[in-house]
């Protein structure tokens, strides 16, 4: 890309050196005026209509038609004379959100590229740019004209696009604009469908200059020696549909059926459309005060099982304390019987000693 321009952004009391380079070209296929027999190239003078002079691009100047047949002449100098301050500078004037600046007064696209040693503060404004979620509203001079004009971040440079002047937009003034034209319910809510099966996410590369192309596609032809052909006509929407929901409702299928939508059935109606709506959101209403009520009702019983819960662990702490004990006390009354036997031992045998005397006497 070759620079069409370079001065510097002024931002505060910061400088930042910048070039600029046209963002945008125009891919038309251009064509010379040729004479039809001979192809040969239509050349048109610059013929002064006074005098019939052929006249140098030299001897051109500036005029400005008063009326009356009278002409106000403006030379280089005159222009050179004109108050333009930021004739080599961008001069931020505020930041605003971008969405306050109406497309409509764009106009040209540039990218920025800084010079020199500005590399560091233009970086700088450019991530506080984003930062800040604005736009900057600058003044620029371009061709000899002072123009408006905001720079915002796009793919990491930044972008100047020139604005037209908020008295250079048309006011529409429009005969039906008065007229008292009521759109029915069940049209709306149609043309609504027709939206909602005609929504994505807009991606620029999936749309192409069709006419473009086919017109390349005539002159390679041309060229070739190949025989045209003529490229399919879609189908055409009528001039003035007889019946609007009709229409509507065809372009609806069409639209499914592009989408690779499952078509056909009864298409709902503003009313059914309203109950499906209205019922879907107090099934959705219901569905989340029972919830709610499931979450109350689990609540005690939550609470109870953590008690229950509480009162086993604190059991099975006691468990073992208690079968501690209870093998002490049954240690206890082993040892009473053992000591009984042991009280018996010595009367046994002093009865048997008794029996042995009355057998020996």
């Amino acid at each position: 890309m070759r620079a069409i321009w370079k001065g510097a952004v002024s931002f505060g009391l910061v400088s930042i050196g910048v070039k600029l380079y046209s963002a945008t070209e125009e891919k038309d296929i251009r064509f010379h005026q040729v004479h039809r027999a001979d192809g040969g190239r239509i050349r048109y003078k610059r013929t002064c209509s006074v005098c019939g002079e052929e006249v140098t691009y030299d001897d051109i100047a500036k005029g400005y038609d008063i009326g009356g047949g009278e002409m106000v002449i403006l030379t280089d100098e005159d222009f050179a004379d004109l108050p333009l301050t930021s004739s080599h500078a961008i001069d931020v004037l505020e930041f605003v959100p971008a969405e306050q600046v109406d497309p409509i007064l764009y106009n040209k696209a540039y990218f920025l590229e800084p010079e020199g040693a500005a590399t560091k503060p233009y970086v700088l404004l450019r991530d506080a740019l984003l930062d800040s979620e604005r736009v900057a509203i600058v003044k620029v001079a371009l061709r000899q004209r002072e123009q408006l004009a905001t720079l915002r971040v796009r793919e990491g440079v930044l972008l100047l696009n020139t604005m037209l002047w908020p008295d250079e937009i048309r006011q529409p003034d429009f005969g039906f604009l008065g007229e008292d034209i009521t759109v029915r319910p069940p049209e709306l809510a149609m043309a609504s469908s027709l939206i909602d099966s005609m929504t994505g996410d807009f991606q620029p590369d999936a749309f192409t200059d069709d006419y473009r192309a086919a017109l390349q596609e005539v002159i390679d032809a041309k060229v070739e020696g190949r025989e045209i052909v003529a490229p399919e006509e879609e189908e055409r929407a009528p001039a003035a549909a007889v019946d609007l929901m009709a229409a509507l409702k065809a372009s609806v299928e069409r639209a499914r059926t592009a989408r690779g939508e499952p078509t056909g059935g009864r298409e709902p109606t503003p009313i059914s459309a309203a109950r499906s709506a209205q019922k879907a959101a107090g099934m959705k209403q219901a569905g989340k005060q029972k919830t709610e009520e499931r979450k109350a009702a689990k609540a005690p019983a939550k609470k109870a099982a953590k008690k229950t819960a509480g009162k086993k662990a604190t059991e099975a702490e006691k468990a073992p304390a208690a079968r501690t004990a209870a093998k002490k006390a049954a240690g206890d009354g082993n040892g009473g019987k053992k000591a009984t036997g042991t009280a018996k031992a010595p009367a046994k045998k002093a009865a048997g000693a008794r029996k042995t005397t009355r057998k020996t006497a």
